[in-house]
């Protein structure tokens, strides 16, 4: 997995576009009904940009996971997503991501979804 994003990252920063670096920390919760279940923060440094009418962007870095009641871990996680405007008021977007762990499985997720504007 950490090949193919580094492969696309290479291919899209190719391109030329205007597209540039960033910084993303982003933090997500999980609870089960009011039960606390535990947090995962991401410290990401991505890039994005486009080609044509195609939006990009790549993402990467540490994952600070904490569970509810256990030690937090720190491992690896990044994301890559594209987004596109399928008329004016329909776009079209998806995201793959992943976690690596060095003591379970990898963990993988993916989005995709529609955004129309009225």
């Amino acid at each position: 997995m950490k090949k193919l994003a580094l492969a696309l990252a290479a291919s899209l920063a190719s391109a030329p576009v205007i597209a540039g670096p960033y910084a993303n920390v982003e933090t997500n919760s999980a609870y089960s009904g009011s039960n606390y279940a535990g947090r995962a923060t991401d410290l990401h440094i991505g890039w994005d940009g486009a080609v044509g009418d195609l939006g990009y962007y790549i993402q990467g870095g540490p994952t600070i996971s904490a569970l509810d009641g256990a030690d937090s871990e720190t491992d690896f996680s990044g994301k890559v997503g594209a987004s596109v405007n399928a008329t004016d008021k329909l776009g079209i977007y998806g995201e793959v991501a992943f976690v690596s762990a060095e003591d379970s499985d990898n963990l993988y997720t993916t989005k995709l979804g529609a955004k129309y504007s009225f």
